[in-house]
């Protein structure tokens, strides 16, 4: 069912983390959509208002919390601000998180290894820890976007900090469940995400870089079984629908949005 006439989450507030564009911002969108009172995590304060401006001019309860959530302060931060905005918390989505370069392993630098893990593992592991004793009493819905590239090329820093997601989101589903709060994990693929306002490398590419980089394309592009990328919305869906009570008894799992394979090029119909 489409986001339009369905309210699975009237009644309930929802966190999401890295809310200021990509799949961030389309999961924030359908949420508030289907009812939810919706705060928008991020640490660039300009893009994430300016998304909050536009989901208010669509009558949407949203609000903007801003904090560097690769630190356990700027976690506990967000939380204190959702539960001031709207007074509890019901569905964490971490999402904030992507790679930053795209090269062997061996060419990463120790600083450029210590900022891919910074953006991508400490965040949700962070996020997970605050937002326990708010869910607690009432139980909850936590979704971490995690990654196929737990088995790809060019982003081993990166890759392993989607692995831990993926170890975060099983093992802490176990201890969560007696409290009914669920933990899972969303694994997208190659995605279409349009230019972000907020570029997660702020300087120019070097020609070696480029020729990485189109390596690395070539690879992602020919992965799928689809023969295109998903949109950010198609990612977004899966996102709600493991954060919603249709999926009550779902806990623990990875549900694979970049499924990788072979493509059969002709097909007999």
């Amino acid at each position: 069912m489409s986001e339009q006439g369905c309210r699975r989450f009237l009644g309930k507030v929802a966190l999401v983390t890295g809310a200021g564009q990509g799949i961030g911002l389309a999961t924030a969108w359908r949420l508030a959509r289907e009812g939810a009172q919706v705060v928008l995590a991020d640490k660039s304060a300009a893009p994430t208002h300016e998304a909050a401006e536009a989901m208010r001019a669509e009558g949407l309860e949203v609000a903007v919390a801003i904090a560097d959530l690769a630190t356990y302060a700027g976690a506990q931060s967000v939380m204190a601000e959702t539960e001031s905005a709207f007074g509890r918390i019901d569905v964490l989505v971490n999402n904030v998180g992507g790679t930053i370069w795209k090269k062997p392993f061996w060419h990463y630098s120790e600083d450029e290894i210590k900022a891919e893990v910074e953006r991508s593992f400490w965040p949700p592991l962070w996020c997970c820890r605050a937002v326990v004793p708010y869910m607690q009493a009432r139980g909850g819905a936590i979704v971490n976007v995690g990654s196929n590239a737990t088995m790809g090329i060019f982003r081993i820093p990166y890759s392993a900090s989607k692995g831990g997601v993926v170890g975060l989101t099983t093992a802490l589903a176990v201890e969560l469940a007696d409290f009914n709060i669920r933990v899972n994990c969303v694994a997208p693929g190659n995605t279409a995400v349009k230019e972000r306002p907020t570029p997660r490398l702020e300087r120019a590419l070097s020609d070696q870089e480029k020729q990485w980089n189109q390596q690395f394309y070539d690879y992602v592009t020919k992965e799928g079984l689809f023969d295109r990328p998903a949109s950010i919305e198609e990612q977004a869906a899966v996102i709600v629908f493991l954060a919603s009570d249709d999926a009550s008894y779902m806990t623990g799992e990875i549900l694979d949005t970049g499924k990788r394979g072979m493509r059969i090029s002709s097909v007999a119909r």
